[in-house]
This record gives structure tokens, C-alpha cells and sequence, in this order.
């Protein structure tokens, strides 16, 4: 009897390698060390170190634009000195001086046994006021050019005009810090040559965000087919990216969701230890107390060690995450995952991260956080004309991510340092807690940065992925249904539904618009 032979088998695909490169000197630690752990400090110290660090900058970008303009404006030292009639420009911190703005002194003063009100989505309203000051003192600035400017406290610039009668300054430009210098040349050179090898070979970085675990409503059966994609299991030959292609996974923030307790209907021996002693149960803590529960964590360590087995993974903490609230967060304690902990492959990183990865070819410096300070800027402005979008392009602008810390946002009160400062222009700067995939590249002179927002995965099942070499992007989404591949301009978006594959290409035009 004739045997039948077997047939040869292929060999599996070998995953893409990374490896995580010493960060470049320039780069932020926020990692906090011990002799920094302290609350002695004023947070005003931040401001006066972040205007030290830009005034020079500022004060060199603002003379070579306005070098050659009628009236030779001359540099204002102090913003309490501007003069009357004359064409002159000062530097300063903004501050947006805003009725619906969170007051520290009115929170303090209030009456305690009122509930205050829920906190406004917007700060903005037709009555902010602009103002403009420095080691001396505060200058309201008026004028078009300030209306039309995409501005939020914390942002030091330049502002060219004169003095008004009523006391004010009206400005007719602005000037900006501008984009930070990419970390070397010769990185730079590597980033334009993108034609001498395939997208079939490139590696690309997954970034995720909002995973949500312990949510009442469950996205279990989005995370396994996430797992399965990620880790080769989903056969589909059609996807837009191959899972061996994925060198590593990003996790930016709100991994878990906090669970609340109906307080009102609790037994009454459990009310002694969820509420304060005296305590009565109102509109406020009804339904707001907030536990820790182990299973969301237990389920969580499963799911990465899952994913750790088959490639490195950055954990980052979000708001939502058991971390303190202020940043930088702190990175969570691997010994709270489990079996995951043991893996070289597994890495808790803070909150914001540089991370700098590279193989034999090229290297690229990611910065990461986890949406806080993009959410908290978006509550300044008006909504149209500006968007997330071109808040995150602002922030490179300005040479800052987190500019409204400390005002609005909390932050560590640091003494001699901001770490917030861009020194730096990351190659891929990604932020997570969007609402939806927002993207665009940012050129400035020898400077680019493709900016990357990463909505929650619980609400919209989005994976991104980001191509190391070309600093493309595609979108994977995963439900319940099916997966689909098709293309438009630019940017591969991919759909994945029920155990099938789909992709389409995201228009850049359309992110310019994204909110």
C-alpha cells in the first residue's frame, strides 16, 4: 500500500523584536524620588522655573520674527512696564482668569452641609479674561489676535503690541516657544528614509487604552479576541498588519474601573465602615463611594500575562487606575499582578512615560501619558473652533503636556524642576482616554512627531497600531460581528468582528476635525 506523504510544514512566523534604548539625556524622569516626596513647597515654584526655563527661548524666536517690522518693537523686561502708545512685546506665563474655573478659596469658604454643584464640562464662557504676568505682576491682553489664540493657563509666550488707555494690552501677534529639536541628526536623517524596505517587514507598536476591566458592562469578549489577535491565535490571513509584525503593546491608562457601592441600601452594620462616623447618606455619596475589589485585578493579570508571554508590555496608570491622582502618577506594583509579575516582559511604567525603542535599523523615542492633561486643557476652550487635536499639536508648540498643572490639574509640588517641559520632540507622542482615534503628523522646520490620541477600548474595541519605520497608523476595532479590510487616504484603519479581519484606511483630513 502506498504511503501519503505529509506535508511540509511552514514555519511559524517570527515575532519582531524591539528593545527598550537608555532614554536621551534630555528626556523627563517622573519617576519621584524619595528627598522630592514632600508637600513643604508652594506650587508657585513651578511657574517661576517653567518662565526661567522659556524666557530666553522665547525671547530669541520673538526677535528674529519681529526683527523687521515698522517701529522696531523693543523687549519689554517686565510685563508692568509696557509702554503707553509705543510698539513693544513682553513674555510671560498666561493665566486664564475664568468664572467657571474650580476656586481653591471659594471651596474652603463654602458651607460645608451643602453639597457643592458637579463640576462644569467647560471652563470657557464669553467672560474669561486673558491675563499675561510675571515676576512683577499681571497685564490683561485684549485684541483679535487673543481671541482667536488656542490658549490655557501654565503657557508661556511672547506677546507684540502696545498699551492701551484703559490700562491693557492689546496684542497683535504671538509667539510661541515652537517645537523642540527631534533627540539627534542622525536620527533624523534615519526617519526619511522610508523607501528602502516593506510593510510586509516593518515592526509595529500596539497602543491601547480604557480596557475598563470590572465595568458593569462587561467588554470580556472584545479583550479575548484582542488576546487572540495579539498573540497569533486569530488565523485570518487577511489581516492589515500580521500579529508577528507587533514587536510590543502599550497600555495607556484606565485598566480597571473603580466599583461604587449603593450606600442607601447597604445593611446597617455595613454603613459604619463605608461611611465616616455621623455621616448621613446624601445626593452626594449615595452611589459615589468607591471600594477595592480583587477580581478586576485578578482578571487583568490573566489577560496580561496572556499577552506578556508573547511580547513585552508597558502598563501606565490612568485616573481611573488605583494610583495616586496626582502626576506624575507613579507606576503601579508589579507585585500586584500575579504570575505576570516574574515576566522580564512585563514593565509598570509611569504616568507620563518616555519610552525609547529601537533595533538594528532605527530608534524612535515615544512619549506617553494617559489623557489627563489633554481632557483637563480641552475643558478652556471653545469647542468649535478648536479640538483635541489641535490642543495635543499646541502642547509640542509650547514645548509643554501638562500646562495647566498645577492650576487645574494636580500635580507633585516640585521645587527646581518642571517635568512636564518637552526638551525634547518625541518621534510618536501618544495619548490615551480619547473619545475617539485622533492622529497627524507635525513637522516644524527639522522637528516631526506623529501625534496619536487612543480612545478607550471598552467603548469603541480600537486597537492602534503604530509602524516603527514610516510612523504610519492603523486601527484594528474589535465587537461582536466581523472584520473587514479596505483603504482610504493615508492612515489603515482595520475591523475586526466576530472571529474575521477588516481594515480601511483613516483620512488625516477627517482627524483634523475629531473632538
Amino acid at each position: 500500500m502506498e504511503k501519503i506523504s505529509s506535508l511540509p510544514k511552514s514555519p511559524a512566523p517570527k515575532r519582531s523584536v524591539t528593545h527598550v534604548v537608555t532614554p536621551a539625556e534630555l528626556s523627563s524622569s517622573f519617576v519621584i524620588a524619595p528627598a522630592q516626596k514632600t508637600y513643604k513647597h508652594q506650587y508657585s515654584n513651578i511657574y517661576f522655573t517653567r518662565l526661567r526655563h522659556f524666557r530666553e527661548i522665547v525671547e530669541e524666536r520673538a526677535r528674529r520674527r519681529w526683527k523687521d517690522l515698522d517701529g522696531s518693537p523693543v523687549l519689554v523686561p517686565r510685563v508692568l512696564e509696557v509702554l503707553k502708545g509705543q510698539l513693544c512685546y513682553v513674555i510671560g506665563t498666561v493665566y486664564m482668569d475664568m468664572p467657571l474655573k474650580p476656586n481653591v478659596m471659594e471651596d474652603i469658604a463654602r458651607d460645608r452641609s451643602i453639597p457643592p454643584p458637579p463640576p462644569p464640562p467647560k471652563f470657557y464662557s464669553p467672560d474669561d479674561k486673558v491675563m499675561l504676568e510675571d515676576e512683577s505682576g499681571r497685564i490683561r491682553l485684549v485684541g483679535d489676535c487673543i481671541k482667536k489664540a488656542r490658549l490655557v493657563t501654565g503657557v508661556i509666550l511672547g506677546a507684540l503690541g502696545m498699551e492701551t488707555p484703559n490700562g491693557e494690552f492689546e496684542v497683535v501677534d504671538i509667539c510661541y516657544p515652537g517645537m523642540a529639536p527631534n533627540p539627534t541628526e542622525e536620527e533624523t536623517e534615519d526617519k526619511m528614509n522610508v523607501d528602502d524596505a516593506s510593510e510586509q517587514t516593518d515592526e509595529w507598536i500596539a497602543a491601547i487604552s480604557g480596557l475598563d476591566i470590572g465595568s458593569p458592562s462587561s467588554s470580556d469578549a472584545k479583550i479575548h479576541m484582542l488576546i487572540e489577535y495579539l498573540t497569533g491565535e486569530e488565523c485570518d490571513t487577511t489581516q492589515a498588519v500580521s500579529a508577528s509584525q507587533i514587536s510590543r503593546l502599550v497600555i495607556a491608562g484606565n485598566s480597571l474601573t473603580p466599583i461604587t457601592i449603593d450606600v442607601e441600601n447597604l445593611d446597617p452594620k455595613a454603613k459604619k465602615f463605608i461611611l465616616p462616623n455621623g455621616a448621613q447618606i446624601t445626593s452626594k455619596n449615595k452611589h459615589d463611594t468607591t471600594t477595592f475589589s480583587t477580581h478586576p485585578i485578578f482578571s487583568l493579570s490573566a489577560h496580561l500575562l496572556d499577552i506578556a508571554n508573547a511580547m513585552p508590555v508597558h502598563l501606565l496608570p490612568g485616573e481611573s487606575d488605583p494610583s495616586g491622582v496626582i502626576l506624575p502618577q507613579q507606576s503601579l506594583p508589579k507585585a500586584m499582578f500575579g504570575s505576570v509579575a516574574s515576566l522580564s516582559s512585563f514593565n509598570c511604567e509611569t504616568n507620563p512615560a518616555y519610552l525609547r525603542l529601537g533595533n538594528e535599523k532605527i530608534t524612535r523615542t515615544l512619549l506617553v501619558n494617559s489623557g489627563q492633561p489633554l481632557n483637563d486643557m480641552f475643558k478652556y476652550v471653545s469647542c468649535p473652533p478648536h479640538t483635541r487635536l489641535s490642543l495635543l499639536e499646541s502642547t509640542l508648540m509650547w514645548r509643554h503636556m501638562a500646562p495647566t498643572a498645577p492650576d487645574t490639574l494636580w500635580c507633585h509640588p516640585y521645587l527646581e524642576v518642571d517635568p512636564f517641559i518637552i526638551e525634547e520632540t518625541p518621534d510618536i507622542y501618544i495619548v490615551g482616554g480619547q473619545e475617539k482615534l485622533i492622529t497627524k503628523m507635525i513637522s516644524d522646520r527639522n522637528s516631526r512627531c506623529r501625534i496619536v490620541g487612543v480612545p478607550s477600548f471598552a467603548n469603541t474595541g480600537i486597537l492602534v497600531l503604530i509602524n516603527l519605520r514610516t510612523m504610519d497608523v492603523k486601527k484594528i476595532t474589535f465587537d461582536a460581528k466581523g472584520m473587514v479590510i479596505s483603504k482610504t487616504n493615508g492612515v489603515d484603519e482595520g475591523v475586526i468582528k466576530s472571529q474575521s479581519t477588516t481594515a480601511e484606511s483613516l483620512d488625516p483630513s477627517l482627524s483634523n476635525t475629531s473632538r
